[in-house]
């Protein structure tokens, strides 16, 4: 080792210059300065910033953010880590040898010492011919990223690594030293005779590690002790010792190609023995450290960038779990060298083959600058796949081996530009799949992204590692290990083996957790097909432990995640070969793969071929079809119990509907419940009302529905209740909801211009509906609601409900285009044409009232319709979208806020932004679309995690194409709406939020939507990380998933409990309690007639927010809730002076003095005892609560 020239000091001084600043004494100069042109290198590198980077600002961000990433290399943290590795050298050189001995006899010796040795497969056996010794290495050498400057901090704040690598000498080795396992025998005996004397010689703690958990990369992981004489803990740092053999050693290097096989196994077989290309990969990496040293440095050299380009690129990676930590991707642990070999693919080309001399990627360009080589190495990664097409890194001598020799006997294949090693050969195409499609999906982002869109914390400084919000579906699977590993390979006792793996596949891949994920992502890439874009097997990376330890500890969990095609996910069959091919290899293979399932079938086009069909029995079921073939191939191939291969998809399907009790009793009334039969209803209805004709005075011209229930985004689908059927019902099941739609009729000069007479002719429009309905036998039931048409009420207007015979309730309104301009004369002044002669004084109440009604009138009869149509067309577009919304209405609800203080209106907005990205309008198979309601309510909760609320936003709701620019959206905060949700059909973005949340409901939204996060990711990584050998059960997994719903009311003053035997919405609550309703049964009415949105309940709290909006903040579940959660309000605490009309219940002060002579309080009690009085028959008990 060398010591590093010192650091270029030259920094320093152009600081110190930048530090001089003109006198005020000296004018001229001062003048001089600030009229002072850029010049042309500023005037270059601004135009660089522009064209090299997306943006100037991204460029700023880029040099902001690589200082960061790197670790600190300050001479006081430096100096004793290069003490240390000098030591180090120092050490090794003056080891003693070790006379040659049989291995298993040298293991025992170790093992009296304390020292394991982490044989491979096939292990080692007292009758051995051969035998091990140990000699000092030839040579100590620090390679890998920290000697060439390019090193990059880890996700997870662990140390960063220094790799020395010890070469061991030729005269250790044998030219047939490439068979059964020996030379990583001889290369793990020589690793453990230097742990033991490191431990013994150097203050400092040695560990194993093994990369993937295969025995045959271990390391020795040296970590410094504090206080003592080899401290260098200011480093930050670890050692990894790594063993290697020269470029000299006795093994023929003919030997090692991808087509030999170097390992025999005992017994018979008929195929012969069988290629070891992983196997022999592994022993060419033994050669490579030193070889991409020099190939690293050779790139720096050429490309200026390249440094700041790696650390983007590994930023990136390892953001995605492609590197090491708690959740990282199968495959990619240790493989920091092949992202050098991506960049040097950009910049040097790709050798041509005689397979591909026409598509041959050219070099990019030397110049470029680093954004410019980390977006050629995302395309790199998007666009080639290198399961169909190998990679060769353009070389200077060409390549070793044939490329048939690759394309054969590997999945994927990616040579570097020294011609060692294929870095994809222990890499599943199905984690390749999963980086080319993280890898899509940021170059749509950069593609798509306005300066406005935080793009840079998205690619660079968000956490992307969480499943629920990567992937569609995630399948977690608790590893049941299929054997025992004792001390001789013959003796592996396989129980309840796959029917799959072999003996062989063990040794090939190094470890029984290693052959085991394989075989599962071979099988899931073939059973699962086009139905997914990705599939991605992820679990920790290995650990470091004790040098007593020969064997990582195998695996308890490991989870599956799927990114679902949209096209294809959700098809219910899968074809095989035609039936005159049922004796084929075709046939053959497709029953192996699915067994019983596989069947001949009949099509209606006359075709009889084999036949897998998934079985489901409503449309919502096909979601499961996916996930139901994970579980089938699972247990089928490597017979997992179904049991123990779970999905939190069944979590929350079960949150949007009845318990299984309540659909029972409702479907025992005969009606067909759900959003598809309410939608047939409303045509039905619609139908009679065109068919009226001439029993009405005025001809209709068309419906518009507004209902949550037609556009498939209501948190439980909705449900009849017939007449027959009502009587039965006891009270806790007796809400029947409305839907709700606008009726507009032909234009005529009759209508009256004056608003409250425009009242009275809707109210006689819907009379003659309803007796023309009536006396058609076409509907049950007709009743014409209204109020009191005074002035203080014209916002009301009439409605009519309407009750079928299938028991579907439905509101109408009449839309009145005139009405509008009425109201808005109204409110700037009282002189109307119907009353000229009024005084000119403008009368306040009444153009507040005006105002009011005006702004209900555009909202329901011009908003409402227009964001229905564009609501149900997301719904139809993206399959992932209602499902979406239904279960973060169902969250909001849970935690008393959904109607109460968020409108649905704004939460179906909300929930458009993860599918219409960075506001675009993508296409439907855009890789970042969600194609499952869980990933889609995962984005939702992360962006209300982040949103800031005095931020607006802008949704390209109603859109058909990408608009050409956003309208300028001012954030409008209120004392009832902090929230500015802008579309384009409303650039004030307060619509739907103008009468809430408020700024204290806003927070708990942000704080609530924070906590579930953390819950959503912990099943990602809790048991992951949990060193146990045996899987968590599924109950814990559930238990926090119940979390997520489970509102905690210890920040509430008062707790107003409600009686749920009469709550008609009670068995649509979180959390039932069947008791309620089976003491409610004998409670039965003798009132048989259904009372459509009849909820007490919710105008109990309507009552209680108009009384008390003074004095009370309240929370309340729409969805049944037994409870309406009170906070006082700040304005009521404290001290206050008496005066009339102050706005809420007050008493004096309990103890008076001159200072607070004629103050009052708030009398919270007289409070309490209103409340109580106003809702006697429904609140049980008002419990005031003690916030700590």
């Amino acid at each position: 080792m060398e010591d590093e020239e010192p650091e270029d000091s030259g920094g320093d001084e152009e600081e110190s210059m930048d530090g001089i600043e003109p006198t005020p004494e000296d004018p001229d100069t001062s003048s001089h300065n600030a009229k002072k042109p850029p010049t042309g290198e500023e005037l270059r590198m601004i135009k660089d910033a522009v064209n090299l980077y997306q943006s100037s600002s991204f460029k700023l961000q880029i040099d902001a953010l690589l200082p960061n990433v790197r670790p600190s290399m300050k001479d006081s943290r430096k100096a004793p880590l290069e003490r240390f590795l000098h030591s180090l050298r120092s050490c090794l050189i003056s080891m003693r040898a070790v006379e040659p001995q049989n291995p298993v006899f040298a293991a025992r010796a170790l093992a009296k010492q304390g020292i394991a040795v982490p044989f491979a497969l096939p292990h080692p056996t007292e009758d051995a011919k051969w035998k091990v010794r140990f000699e000092p290495p030839s040579d100590v050498n620090v390679v890998g990223s920290w000697a060439n400057q390019i090193c990059v901090k880890r996700k997870d704040g662990a140390p960063f690594t220094v790799d020395v690598t010890v070469e061991m000498p030729d005269t250790l080795f044998q030219e047939k030293d490439y068979l059964d396992s020996r030379y990583f025998h001889k290369r793990s005996l020589y690793l453990a005779i230097v742990a033991q004397n490191l431990s013994t010689s150097l203050e400092v703690d040695v560990f194993y590690r093994s990369a993937l958990g295969d025995p045959r990369l271990t390391m020795l992981v040296l970590s410094p002790r504090k206080g003592s004489q080899n401290d260098f803990s200011k480093a930050h740092a670890d050692i990894h010792v790594i063993p290697t053999i020269s470029s000299s050693n006795p093994i023929p290097l003919s030997r090692l190609s991808p087509s030999h096989a170097n390992v025999r196994l005992p017994g018979k077989s008929s195929a012969g023995p069988q290629p070891t290309p992983i196997y022999n990969t592994n022993v060419l990496l033994a050669t490579y450290p030193k070889l991409s040293l020099l190939a690293t440095n050779a790139l720096k050299r050429l490309s200026p960038a390249f440094s700041d380009a790696y650390a983007l690129l590994r930023v990136w990676a390892n953001q995605r779990g492609y590197g090491e930590g708690p959740i990282c991707v199968r495959g990619f642990e240790g493989k920091g060298c092949w992202w050098n070999e991506v960049l040097g693919l950009v910049i040097l080309g790709e050798e041509p083959t005689n397979a591909n001399k026409v598509n041959v990627r050219k070099p990019l360009g030397k110049g470029l600058s680093s954004y410019q080589l980390f977006r050629g190495a995302l395309d790199v990664l998007a666009r080639q796949d290198f399961s169909q097409r190998a990679v060769y890194v353009k070389s200077t001598n060409g390549h070793k081996y044939s490329p048939e020799e690759y394309t054969s006997h590997h999945s994927a294949v990616f040579v570097d530009s020294t011609s060692t090693l294929n870095f994809l050969a222990d890499v599943p195409s199905a984690s390749l799949s999963m980086l080319r499609y993280d890898a899509n999906e940021t170059l749509g982002k950069l593609n798509t992204s306005s300066e406005s869109d935080n793009i840079f914390a998205q690619l660079f400084l968000n956490d992307q590692i969480q499943l629920s919000k990567r992937c569609d579906a995630t399948v977690r699977q608790a590893m049941v290990h299929f054997f025992r590993q004792r001390l001789t390979f013959c003796r592996v006792d396989l129980v309840r083996a796959s029917k799959k793996q072999s003996a062989y596949e063990f040794v090939e891949y190094g470890s029984s957790d290693n052959a085991l994920q394989a075989a599962i992502s071979k099988t899931l890439q073939r059973g699962l097909g086009d139905r997914v874009q990705a599939i991605g097997i992820f679990h920790p990376s290995s650990k470091m432990r004790s040098v007593s330890d020969a064997h990582n500890p195998l695996l308890s969990t490991i989870y599956i995640g799927l990114i679902y095609n949209s096209e294809n996910a959700f098809r219910l069959v899968d074809h095989g070969p035609p039936a005159e091919e049922q004796d084929s290899e075709a046939g053959r293979l497709f029953r192996q793969l699915w067994g019983d399932k596989a069947e001949l079938r009949r099509f209606k086009d006359g075709r009889i071929i084999e036949s897998v069909v998934w079985e489901v029995k409503t449309s919502d079921d096909r979601a499961f079809i996916p996930v139901a073939i994970v579980r089938h191939l699972l247990h089928y191939h490597f017979g997992i119990p179904v049991n123990d291969i779970r999905s939190p998809q069944n979590y929350f399907d079960a949150k949007l509907r009845l318990p299984d009790e309540v659909s029972k009793i409702f479907q025992a009334s005969g009606s067909p419940s759900g959003f598809k039969s309410a939608l047939v209803a409303f045509d039905g209805l619609v139908k009679s009302l065109k068919s009226l004709g001439d029993e009405i005075p005025l001809v209709l011209s068309s419906v518009s529905p507004t209902s949550e229930y037609l556009r498939y985004t209501s948190a439980l689908g909705p449900v009849p209740i017939p007449r027959s059927a009502y009587l039965a019902l006891p009270d806790s099941y007796h809400y029947l909801p409305t839907i709700d739609f606008n009726l507009e009729f032909e234009r005529s000069t009759k209508w009256p211009d004056d608003i409250h007479a425009v009242q009275k002719v809707k109210l006689a429009l819907l009379e003659a509906i309803a007796t023309a309905l009536l006396s058609s036998n076409k509907i049950i039931r007709a009743n014409v609601c209204t109020t009191d048409c005074s002035e203080s009420t014209v916002h009301q207007g009439p409605s009519l409900e309407i009750y079928t015979a299938e028991g579907w309730a439905f509101c109408t309104r009449i839309w009145y285009d005139r009405e509008a301009t009425l109201l808005e004369r109204l409110s700037s002044s009282t002189r109307t044409p119907s009353r000229p002669l009024a005084s000119t004084v403008p009368n306040p109440r009444e153009q507040r009232e005006a105002q009011h009604a005006l702004e209900i009138h555009t909202r329901r009869f011009i908003h409402a319709p227009r964001h229905h149509r564009a609501a149900a067309n997301l719904a139809h577009r993206f399959p992932a979208y209602s499902g979406t919304v239904r279960l973060v209405k169902r969250w909001l609800a849970a935690h008393w806020l959904l109607a109460t203080h968020v409108s649905a209106e704004a939460v179906e907005i909300i929930s458009a932004r993860p599918f219409l990205v960075s506001g675009a309008v993508l296409s439907d198979n855009a890789s970042s679309i969600p194609n499952s309601k869980e990933r889609g309510f995962a984005l939702v909760l992360q962006f209300l995690r982040d949103w800031k609320p005095e931020e607006p936003i802008f949704v390209p709701m109603y859109e058909d194409s990408t608009p050409s620019s956003k309208p300028a959206v001012v954030a409008v905060s209120s004392k009832h709406g902090v929230w500015t949700i802008s579309t384009s059909k409303d650039e004030s973005g307060r619509m739907w939020t103008s009468n809430g949340p408020d700024v204290i409901a806003a927070r708990r939204i942000r704080a609530i939507a924070k906590e579930a996060c953390k819950i959503l990711h912990s099943p990602d990584t809790d048991s992951l990380d949990a060193e146990v050998r045996f899987p968590l059960s599924w109950d814990f997994v559930f238990t926090t998933f119940q979390r997520l719903f489970c509102h905690a009311t210890d920040d509430y003053d008062v707790l107003i409990e409600l009686n749920p035997m009469v709550l008609p919405r009670y068995h649509q609550s979180i959390n039932t309690d069947l008791s309620a309703w089976s003491k409610d049964r004998a409670n039965l009415q003798d009132d048989a007639t259904p009372r459509p949105g009849f909820d007490p309940a919710w105008l109990l709290f309507q009552d209680l927010q108009a009384t008390y909006s003074d004095t009370f903040k309240f929370f309340y579940d729409v969805y049944g809730g037994r409870y309406i959660g009170a906070i006082w309000l700040p304005i009521v605490s404290g001290v206050r002076p008496f005066r009339v009309m102050g706005g809420f219940s007050c008493t004096p002060m309990q103890k008076s003095s001159e200072k607070n002579k004629g103050t009052v309080v708030l009398n919270k009690q007289a409070v309490l005892d209103e409340i109580e009085r106003l809702g006697v028959g429904l609140i049980k008990k008002v419990e005031v609560r003690e916030r700590s």
